[in-house]
């Protein structure tokens, strides 16, 4: 099994990107059509980014218009797109018509049940290459919420599901320790995180980044 993956989200900078890659991040979350995000970017600022070095960058999106997704993927060269809306399989489908296109797909839990489980199968057969278990915040915020998931959860909606897949919610270097059996599990392919790459003020921090990498891929 390889490495497990650091993926940090939300750079809107060239110098976070070097910030992040020298820390180890593999992949850089880049935000377009993130409603509300404090991170989200313009068409041309995802071009700009996706050009300029660093972590492999990765489109993270609610957009559920596959042609607007596939012509910022085009005009920037992004290899990876994050669904992190309640986007259908079609989507997937449609972007998966994409040479060389890796899709990856939120799976969103409230609680200990997951939204998306009844399309879990479609989203397979749709193509879908990894996916990503998040939780939905209290008042049905996606993505940044810093809420944890429940291990038990997250096994159980994996164990339903035969693809790669990646975690986030409120993940630190303090508590890779209460996801031991999901570090162990032979799909695991790696974390996803915001907040926990960040220092008090809200920029980006390498030590935090390192600390990421040391507990998650030990």
């Amino acid at each position: 099994m390889s490495e497990p993956l650091v993926k940090v989200c939300g750079a809107t900078a060239p110098a976070d990107l070097a910030l992040l890659g020298a820390a180890g991040a593999d992949l850089v979350g880049l935000w377009w059509r993130v409603r509300g995000g404090h991170a989200d970017l313009s068409r041309a600022q995802v071009v700009a980014l996706a050009g300029a070095g660093g972590p492999r960058p990765v489109l993270v999106t609610f957009s559920g218009d596959a042609r607007g997704v596939l012509d910022v993927v085009r005009r920037s060269g992004v290899r990876w797109v994050q669904l992190h809306g309640y986007q259908p399989p079609s989507v997937v489908r449609a972007l998966k018509a994409e040479p060389g296109l890796t899709v990856v797909k939120v799976l969103h839990l409230r609680g200990t049940g997951c939204v998306e489980r009844p399309l879990l199968a479609a989203y397979e057969r749709a193509g879908t290459d990894c996916f990503l278990l998040d939780a939905v915040g209290p008042d049905g915020a996606l993505g940044s919420t810093g809420r944890t998931l429940d291990e038990a959860a997250v096994l159980a909606v994996v164990a339903e599901t035969s693809r790669p897949f990646l975690l986030a919610g409120g993940l630190s270097a303090a508590n890779a320790g209460n996801f031991a059996a999901v570090r162990a599990h032979p799909r695991f392919a790696g974390i996803d995180v915001d907040s926990g790459a960040r220092d008090r003020y809200g920029r980006f921090c390498r030590e935090r980044v390192l600390g990421l990498r040391r507990g998650w891929t030990r």
